[in-house]
């Protein structure tokens, strides 16, 4: 998560810091989920991101003045990955619904079935904007609690 942080902190693209480092974007990625990089990896992104090889060592060098991502920033990059899905979900169905109607018209078959994938995904779109943008929410935080209290066997 350091890696995401620091990558954000400057407004690098993952594919830019695998460039600036010699990584593979693949190895950023997996860093950026957790992953404690090698010797060689954590030399390349101390020399990039200009701080303390142990930056990235693991352990309490892990939460470091600079290098503490805060559960606030946590629940906030995981609403931007939600989101992100949504909007890479919306943009293939806009680029798969046309074209399954396009096929289905130039088949000139009688019947439209392209309506309904573009009906069930339209639906599963939906409720996930309706998720991710926080307009309801079935299974929120508070669900969420209820949950981990019962499983731990706490009333609250």
């Amino acid at each position: 998560m350091i890696v995401r942080k620091l990558r954000l902190q400057r407004g690098w693209s993952q594919d830019q810091l695998a460039e600036l480092t010699g990584l593979s974007v693949r190895s950023i990625q997996r860093f950026e989920r957790g992953e404690m990089p090698g010797l060689e990896s954590r030399k390349a992104l101390a020399a990039v991101y200009e701080v303390d090889f142990e930056t990235f060592s693991g352990g309490d060098a892990m939460h470091g003045n600079n290098a503490h991502i805060s559960q606030r920033e946590t629940d906030a990059l995981e609403h931007v990955r939600d989101i992100k899905a949504f909007y890479s979900q919306l943009a293939t169905y806009l680029v798969v619904i046309p074209g399954l109607f396009l096929i289905n018209a130039l088949t000139g078959s009688g019947y439209w079935w392209a309506a309904w994938p573009a009906l069930g995904w339209g639906i599963g779109l939906c409720l996930q904007a309706l998720t991710v943008f926080e307009v309801f929410s079935l299974f929120g935080p508070q669900w969420e609690q209820r949950r981990v209290a019962k499983r731990a066997g706490r009333r609250d």
